[in-house]
């Protein structure tokens, strides 16, 4: 059965409990309006990409629960959402993660609110349930003597290889691996780069890279900069590709996605060849991800 999809001032407010059909179009509709919202409003109308999909994404699953549950989204109340909650709880989700499932939701609702569907946010006063477990219990990093055993077991790989194409992928990682570690990048941060991103001012070299609500400079080290240098230009021998502005800096080299965004996905599993590599992935209390570089 086709689901015509109506316009969002139609929705129905009344009643708690609705229909299966009209509870499917109105969910279809409301995911209209938060896409919407999220565009406008999230980040000051400048929201990543990642941001919108997680947003939409979490938002979904709530949906999807009002539907499971017999119960229309315009029409809860914060005893519903404290029901949602303990769905969640129940779903052994950690605090953090509940949180920010809350949080999600309740700009869901906010979106409702400006469009004028409801009067009050009711989210409003229902928090995520309090962490018991001492937060730095959980902090993990590189300490200085491993950082250099990072970098050092990486940069020995690129001695041990002898041609151009044997040398690029590897080069790749150091670069990744050092400006992560040293300087803080995030993963997002350089699976989003591009080559008109690396700006230069006299001698000095620096990354143009966008957070949520932000932009900032992250300025590299000589070495990094010579070696970003040395894998652009290597790159295009490689691949027999000149580099466009709009190239991302870091590419998959792979047979399959040769030359394609290198996902963040695939960063991670870079890091974590190294961190399992050099023995630093797991130790007693700690596991190293690309997140502690």
């Amino acid at each position: 059965m086709k689901i015509e999809i109506l316009p969002i001032e139609s929705l129905p407010k009344s009643t708690s409990r609705i229909a299966n059909q009209d509870l499917q179009t109105e969910v279809i509709s409301l995911k209209q309006l938060f896409a919407q919202f999220l565009e406008m409003e999230v980040g000051d109308g400048a929201a990543s990409t990642d941001t919108v999909t997680s947003y939409l994404s979490q938002a979904k699953i709530y949906l999807d629960w009002c539907k499971d549950s017999l119960i229309e989204p315009l029409s809860v109340n914060k005893n519903d959402i404290q029901l949602y909650r303990q769905h969640l709880i129940n779903q052994n989700y950690t605090v953090g993660t509940i949180a920010n499932k809350l949080t999600i939701i309740n700009r869901f609702y906010q979106a409702a609110v400006n469009r004028g569907l409801i009067e009050v946010n009711p989210t409003i006063g229902v928090k995520a349930p309090k962490s018991r477990i001492d937060p730095a219990a959980n902090i993990s990093y590189l300490e200085l003597d491993e950082l250099k055993l990072l970098l050092q077991t990486v940069a020995s790989r690129l001695e041990q290889a002898k041609t151009s194409k044997q040398r690029l992928p590897i080069l790749r990682d150091l670069i990744l691996v050092g400006i992560m570690v040293l300087q803080g990048c995030r993963t997002v941060e350089l699976h989003q780069l591009q080559v008109n991103q690396v700006v230069h001012q006299g001698e000095k070299t620096g990354l143009k890279v966008f957070s949520k609500r932000a932009m900032r400079i992250v300025p590299l080290t000589k070495t990094l900069s010579l070696q970003l240098e040395e894998y652009l230009e290597m790159r295009q021998r490689v691949l027999r590709r000149k580099l466009k502005p709009d190239d991302y800096v870091f590419i998959s080299l792979s047979n399959n996605n040769k030359g394609k965004q290198l996902s963040r996905r695939g960063i991670r599993a870079i890091v974590d060849r190294y961190l399992k590599l050099t023995g630093l992935k797991h130790k007693e209390g700690r596991t190293l991800t690309a997140h502690s570089l």
